[in-house]
């Protein structure tokens, strides 16, 4: 069977694999050894489909959304391939699949604008399978709308049950209805499950699922859930076999990373586990996000500070300046606390380099409140920063706060703020200019094939002369000159 050369299996899955070639029925218990059951039958109807179709089927996997999402993506991935699937370069497939954000409204209106542009590959393939699975999908109303509007879907389910993914897949195949498999919640974390790799040299690893903190703005813990931890061991696992498989840099993954290891039989804090990863041999570089403000502790900025192998970036989410508005968006610091974090932060780990998150046009928010997030980043100066207009999101708390800010008004204060954060932005990140920084080579650069581009431990992104053999290697660059928020240089050890 074809298959990318970065789909990643570990030899615990193997053998289930092989274990539940050799059972006539799937296992009554759910978790791997069942799920592996799934795709050996997976395999046989795809086989079946393809000697009557007389070519290979197809699959298309598109991501809406976080990184948490892109990690789930690569599961639904190598889940396609090993049941026997080939990846398309576009929609126009065989299995198509739409994993869902619900963050921002209008990632609702995007996904809806690409289920209606699918018609004419429907036309030409009638026997096409749609499916949509994601955070978006645990929103009721929408579950409603795409039972009632969109018919032609052939699969829907949620954050909960992704691990069931093989299953769903194979009665879904199976079937010539709607299957809509959405539950409010189970705890089951299911290990081993291959994936699909987007890069070969570098991979996220998910430490925990779901949230605990509820900001009044944000939907994410009523659609991902309540926190629940994996144990260390399985972690350490994962992170072993990927750098038996070539990985040299790995980002741990989880809604509040800091919170990681509360509720487990043995409580282990991040700072703890980012100790027991370090010790992994062959992985260079350790990233993490994100980083609630309210947990970050003194034990990890000591890691941070004497670590070999964690990489000096941090990303920290403010969403406001204002003490008054942290407070309305349940959020558990002040902007002085925050302050001192950074300052605590920067002077353990000098040239710490700093993102965050930031909301404009929260309910309540006044021009004071705004020119104390415009004070808070003139402080921070920030390396980059993500800056977003509220959006309304029904079910939390401040889709019903008074005092909604006029569209006309957020968008002119958040014009404001990204100058100001491009501004400052720039003239932080030029502070390397001149120096010679280890940088990762990740991919050919898409405007000039001359060129490589890689990011340095801070995350700064680099483009230099090279070519695609340099994929997955590090390379002494030396950063000539700084544009804005990327620089361009030339590798130490190259001729001329």
């Amino acid at each position: 069977m074809e298959r990318s050369d970065i789909i990643f299996e570990s030899e615990e899955f193997r053998q289930m694999l092989l274990q539940a070639s050799a059972m006539e029925e799937p296992p009554v218990k759910d978790g791997s050894l069942r799920q592996a059951w799934f795709i050996n039958r997976c395999r046989g109807i795809v086989s079946e489909r393809e000697q009557k179709l007389g070519r290979r089927m197809t699959f298309c996997v598109v991501t809406f959304g976080c990184q948490m999402n892109e990690r789930d993506s690569e599961k639904l991935r190598g889940i396609l391939q090993l049941s026997g699937f080939l990846p398309a370069s576009s929609e126009d497939a065989d299995f198509v699949l739409y994993n869902t954000c619900t963050v921002r409204e209008n990632a609702n209106v995007r996904l809806y604008g690409r289920l209606g542009a699918l018609s004419t590959y429907r036309k030409k393939n009638p026997s096409m399978k749609i499916a949509l699975c994601g955070c978006m999908m645990q929103e009721k109303d929408e579950i409603e709308r795409i039972r009632s509007g969109y018919k032609y879907v052939s699969l829907v389910f949620g954050t909960h049950n992704l691990y069931r993914f093989p299953e769903l897949l194979c009665r879904c195949l199976l079937s010539d209805t709607q299957i809509i498999d959405v539950v409010d919640r189970d705890d089951t974390i299911v290990e081993d499950l291959p994936l699909e790799r987007t890069y070969a040299f570098k991979s996220g690893v998910n430490i925990m699922f779901g949230c605990n903190n509820f900001c009044t703005y944000c939907i994410v813990p009523y659609v991902r859930g309540r926190e629940r931890s994996r144990e260390p061991g399985d972690i350490i696992r994962e992170v072993e076999n990927l750098a038996r498989d070539g990985v040299v840099e790995v980002m741990l993954l989880g809604q509040n990373v800091n919170s990681y290891g509360k509720g487990l039989d043995r409580e282990v804090s991040f700072a703890a586990l980012l100790q027991e990863v370090e010790k992994v041999d062959g992985i260079e570089r350790i990233r993490f996000m994100t980083s609630h403000p309210k947990d970050l502790s003194d034990d990890l900025i000591e890691v941070m500070k004497g670590s070999g192998k964690i990489c000096p970036h941090l990303h920290l989410p403010v969403q406001s300046g204002s003490s008054r508005l942290l407070k309305k968006m349940n959020r558990h610091y002040t902007k002085e606390s925050y302050l001192d974090l950074v300052s605590r932060l920067r002077g353990a780990i000098p040239d710490l380099s700093l993102s965050t998150d930031l909301i404009v046009g929260f309910p309540g928010e006044t021009e004071a409140d705004f020119q104390e997030t415009l004070d808070l980043v003139r402080r921070v100066e920030y390396d980059s920063a993500f800056t977003f207009l509220y959006s309304r999101r029904t079910g939390t708390p401040a889709a019903a706060m008074e005092d909604q800010v006029d569209e006309k008004t957020a968008h002119e204060r958040f014009d404001r703020l990204l100058s100001l954060v491009q501004e400052t932005g720039r003239r932080r990140s030029s502070r390397f200019e001149g120096s010679v920084q280890r940088v990762l080579v990740e991919d050919v650069n898409r405007q000039d094939s001359t060129l490589v581009t890689g990011r340095t431990p801070h995350n700064l992104v680099v483009h230099f002369p090279g070519d695609k053999e340099m994929i997955g290697t590090f390379a002494d660059v030396l950063l000539t000159q700084a544009h804005g928020f990327y620089y361009t240089g030339r590798e130490m050890n190259a001729s001329g």
